[in-house]
């Protein structure tokens, strides 16, 4: 004899992952900004003090050479960008909505510096 066919609706359904609690991703949040705007500014002074560093002179007549940058500078650059935008989708895949949003202004910032970076690195 053959077993009953089984019914799929009385199988109790696969757990979903829970959600982190909403003051736990806020506070992920705010530790977040705290740490995303102390990157921000230290990459925005960098990128003065490094840009004021190699500008010439504007009493000087000799024409600015061209200078190679290293892949690593470049990876550095870029990969940062990179890897807040793998933290926002973490984290919005995690469903902790504040922590995506806090880490996706932070990928936002991260590339206009790489933007900068790159101008002021190819001129």
């Amino acid at each position: 004899m053959a077993s009953p066919p089984v019914d799929d609706q009385d199988s109790p359904a696969p757990p979903r992952r829970q959600r982190p609690s909403r003051l736990t991703d806020v506070g992920v949040a705010l530790l977040f900004v705290v740490a995303d705007a102390v990157i921000v500014v230290v990459g925005g002074i960098l990128l003065f003090v490094v840009g004021m560093g190699t500008a010439p002179s504007p009493h000087s007549s000799r024409p600015a050479h061209s200078r190679d940058t290293p892949v690593l500078i470049w990876l550095v650059i870029w990969g940062i960008p990179a890897v807040a935008a793998t933290g926002a989708f973490v984290h919005a895949r995690l469903r902790m909505p504040f922590t995506a949003v806090v880490q996706g202004l932070f990928t936002l910032a991260c590339t206009l510096l790489a933007v900068a970076w790159t101008r002021m690195l190819l001129s």
